[in-house]
């Protein structure tokens, strides 16, 4: 059995534009209707909805031969959180709230075994198929992607130095913490959130790194011509929501 290719990776890496889409729904379902509609990936997200390690597995399982590429983000930059869910199969993650380059860098020790890291080894995980996987532990870090949240003040005071940190494939601006942090809380369309967001697509390159950021369908293509190269342009929350609201005002007129 050969070591998967993280496709999601190679794109970036080639400067190819990425769609995607966010799933905070926790299901396995959900995970599998999206990975199948036509998105470069899907975030599985575990810091802000109820989705715990057994359910990733089920949605990471479920997106198997989607077009989408699963990207994992884990509840906190934390060495055992990064363990496990990689362990599971996840091949990409989006670890929220690094501030500094030290930070950046723990976050790329936890996805590296020793001695470039301090990830812990076990040979017979799912993430290196069960112990089928040829050479799993050495070439594992050649397909894990890794991408870094940032959403504060301090951060964007250290974008050039997070991003130029070995081993970060891209990072990632949380337009909602940052704009909270600005002082506009709730307001991230605020025309100075969208002049931080601007730069940092342009800082963020600049270090050779992929800019990545979560809007709406609305705002999707104008994050796409600021230069920034893997978008999620909704929610599956979203959806629901407005497609449950609008099919409800229909019959309730």
């Amino acid at each position: 059995m050969d070591l998967p290719v993280n496709k999601f990776k190679r794109a970036l890496k080639d400067k190819k534009p990425q769609i995607g889409m966010w799933s905070s729904l926790s299901s396995h379902i959900v995970a599998e209707i999206l990975a199948h509609a036509g998105f470069d990936w899907v975030l599985l997200d575990t810091e802000h909805s109820p989705n715990e390690l057994p359910m990733v597995q089920s949605q990471l399982q479920a997106m198997t031969g989607g077009t989408a590429t699963p990207v994992v983000r884990p509840a906190w930059n934390d060495m055992v959180l990064v363990k496990r869910y990689l362990d599971i199969g996840a091949q990409s993650l989006l670890l929220p709230y690094v501030q500094t380059a030290e930070e950046a860098r723990n976050a790329v020790s936890y996805t590296r075994y020793p001695q470039q890291g301090l990830r812990g080894v076990a040979g017979a995980t799912r993430a290196a198929g069960y112990g089928r996987t040829k050479d799993y532990l050495k070439r594992a870090h050649e397909e894990i992607c890794l991408l870094v949240q940032v959403e504060t003040r301090k951060a964007m005071g250290n974008l050039e130095l997070i991003a130029e940190t070995e081993g970060v494939d891209g990072v990632f601006i949380g337009p909602n913490d940052l704009s909270a942090d600005l002082g506009y809380l709730g307001n991230w369309q605020h025309p100075e959130v969208w002049k931080v967001m601007e730069d940092a697509a342009k800082r963020i390159r600049k270090a050779g790194k992929a800019p990545g950021i979560l809007v709406g369908e609305a705002d999707g293509q104008r994050c796409l011509d600021m230069g920034y190269l893997f978008v999620a342009v909704g929610a599956d929350t979203g959806l629901l929501v407005r497609g449950g609201d609008a099919l409800a005002a229909k019959f309730k007129k």
